[in-house]
C-alpha cells in the first residue's frame, strides 16, 4: 500500500513538472520579438549598409563629377539629419579626405522629415529613416595623379530608435575611380542614382 502510494505521488510530481516545463517554454516563446519589432542591434555601424557610386567612368581631369552615398536605415531605426532640430542633437554630416590635386565644390544633404518619438512625443524632430542619399561634387584639377584612385570618407551620424539613442559613430567610407587625362571620352554612369537626386542642400 506504502509503495502504491509513492508511485501514485511520483507520477503526481512528473505530471507537475512537466505542466511547469511546457509553461515556462510558453512564456519564453512570449518574450520573442516579433517580425514587426526593430531589430535589438547594439553597434551603431550595424544600423546603416552605405553603397557608394561615382557618376563618371572614366572621371577626366577638370571635368566635374559626382560621388553619391546611399545610406539604407535599418527597420526601426533613424538618424538626425544634417540641420537637426535642437542644437544638442547630433548633425549627420559626410566629409571627405580629398587627395592632392581634388577639390570639393560642394555637399549636398537631403531634407529631413519631421517625426516624433516617445523621448520627444511634442516637439518634432528632423531625422532621416529608411533610405536617404548624400552628393558630393568635385573636380580633379590638372596635377592630380592618373589611374586608380581612391577618395576616403567619414560619416558620422547617431542611431536611434524609438526609445533609445546609440553612441555616435564615424563610418570610413571610400569611392573608388579612375582618373583619366583631360579631353578624354567618358560615359555617365548609374543614371537611376544621379537622375533623381534634387541640387538642394
Amino acid at each position: 500500500m506504502i509503495r502504491t502510494r509513492r508511485t501514485v505521488s511520483f507520477c503526481v510530481l512528473c505530471i507537475f513538472c512537466a505542466g511547469a516545463v511546457l509553461v515556462a517554454r510558453g512564456n519564453a516563446a512570449l518574450r520573442f520579438p516579433s517580425p514587426q519589432e526593430p531589430p535589438n542591434l547594439t553597434n551603431a555601424s550595424e544600423v546603416v549598409k552605405p553603397r557608394i557610386f561615382v557618376s563618371l567612368d572614366p572621371v577626366p581631369r577638370g571635368r566635374e563629377f559626382k560621388i553619391a552615398v546611399v545610406v539604407d536605415i535599418a527597420s526601426g531605426f533613424h538618424m538626425n539629419s544634417h540641420k537637426p532640430s535642437e542644437e544638442y542633437l547630433i548633425a549627420t554630416t559626410l566629409t571627405p579626405k580629398l587627395p592632392s590635386g581634388f577639390e570639393l565644390a560642394d555637399t549636398i544633404y537631403p531634407k529631413g522629415q519631421l517625426e516624433k518619438f516617445t523621448f520627444s512625443p511634442n516637439q518634432p524632430l528632423d531625422v532621416y529613416t529608411e533610405s536617404v542619399t548624400f552628393l558630393l561634387r568635385l573636380s580633379a584639377k590638372v596635377g592630380a595623379t592618373l589611374g586608380p584612385t581612391e577618395i576616403p570618407m567619414i560619416l558620422r551620424y547617431q542611431a536611434c530608435n524609438d526609445s533609445t539613442c546609440l553612441p555616435p559613430v564615424k563610418f570610413p567610407l571610400s569611392a573608388k575611380l579612375e582618373l583619366a587625362r583631360e579631353g578624354v571620352s567618358s560615359r555617365e554612369v548609374h543614371p537611376e542614382i544621379f537622375s533623381r537626386l534634387v541640387p538642394a542642400r
